[in-house]
């Protein structure tokens, strides 16, 4: 907050005040916030260097949440509804803190238009910044806590996933199977969020009525969701037994993924885990039909470091000059798109180390093999 310049920071979006609430979440608005004519809008307000001072705006239902579990921010207000309300509340708090000019740190992506304007009329004089960044670099090194829980979800997710090709066979349809995978999921306690899968030589990953084959490639890819932590995981199917050649396709995969790898320890510069998978790559046999691309992850599927410039969802390379710390978690990922065998692609979830990395979710990176459950 020196640093960026911020006097005082909210956070509005779910996932900035599950952090900053030490990991609490509201279930009621956990799969969606609208309600009547608005929507549900926490807000946690930090004054720096006054912890005493934070306060937490909620919905009124949450004044059940705080008497079993006591939220420890020092000042409640669970009594709001909607957009306005809470934006209502948060403006008699801050000004009740007595900072006049103050510089604001807010998200204006998760910041709705009307509480927006709202806090501008009943804040007059106060400065408002964009702070996603100061957030961002608040959640990049994870706590020993938040990295067992992505290693337990991606070791969930792989599970489910080996479950899901062993029991899923000829004639099952894409929509057939993302359904079995929800259900895998979901005895394994943890949320779906999505799943992309391809079936043969298609380079579509949508939900559709396309059956799988004897002797087609499945690639799928999925995000599981683990008390608000995200796991995400791309392993490969085949209906039969791989042959040679997509053997061959699979080693050259991750062959970039280890190279990428092979350059993630604490120290090192971001970049260097980059320019090692694309020097890689460039010397693959598909090479122009391969794409590398790694990210970092946690409470989302995207965040800090951000280390790719030259890829269609770049965040401007920002940390990539950036020495990596222990307990950053990023996802590598590579990916293939073959003219003949379909979409074939590996994405692993690592986490930096004193001397390297350590993989979460390990299994199934070979041809799982369907119709076999």
């Amino acid at each position: 907050m020196e640093a960026a310049g911020i006097d005082l920071l909210v956070a509005t979006s779910k996932h900035n005040v599950q952090y900053l609430m030490g990991g609490y979440k509201f279930i009621f608005f956990s799969s969606m916030d609208a309600i009547g004519h608005s929507r549900y809008l926490p807000f946690l307000i930090y004054k720096k260097g006054s912890p005493d001072h934070t306060a937490y705006v909620g919905n009124v239902m949450e004044g059940g949440e705080h008497a079993v579990r006591p939220f420890w921010t020092p000042t409640i207000h669970a009594k709001c509804w909607g957009t306005l309300d809470s934006a209502a509340q948060a403006a008699e708090h801050i000004a009740s803190l007595g900072i006049d000019n103050a510089r604001i740190g807010i998200e204006p992506g998760f910041l709705p238009s009307d509480a927006y304007a709202l806090l501008g009329e009943k804040l007059g004089g106060v400065t408002f910044v964009d702070a996603v960044g100061v957030f961002e670099r608040l959640r990049a090194v994870k706590t020993p806590a938040e990295l067992a829980t992505l290693k337990d979800a991606s070791e969930r997710i792989t599970d489910a996933m080996q479950a899901t090709i062993a029991g899923s066979g000829e004639g099952d349809t894409k929509t057939r199977i993302i359904d079995r995978l929800r259900r895998e999921e979901g005895a394994r306690g943890l949320n779906f969020e999505y799943c992309l899968l391809t079936l043969g030589s298609s380079h579509n990953r949508a939900a559709s009525d396309q059956a799988w084959a004897q002797g087609e490639v499945l690639s799928i890819d999925s995000g599981g969701n683990l008390n608000g932590y995200i796991g995400d995981i791309c392993r490969m199917g085949i209906l039969g037994e791989p042959d040679g050649e997509l053997e061959d396709l699979l080693g050259e995969i991750d062959t970039v993924q280890h190279a990428a790898f092979s350059k993630v320890k604490a120290g090192a510069l971001g970049q260097e885990v980059v320019d090692s998978a694309q020097a890689t790559l460039r010397d693959q046999p598909n090479a122009n039909s391969t794409d590398f691309f790694v990210h970092g992850m946690g409470l989302i599927s995207h965040e800090a470091p951000f280390l790719m410039t030259n890829h269609p969802v770049a965040y401007e390379g920002v940390d990539a000059e950036r020495p990596l710390q222990v307990g950053m978690v990023l996802s590598v990922e590579t990916t293939m798109l073959h003219s003949s065998r379909g979409f074939i692609k590996l994405e692993d979830t690592v986490t930096v180390t004193e001397t390297g990395y350590e993989m979460f979710g390990t299994e199934g990176r070979g041809w799982n093999r369907g119709g076999v459950a």
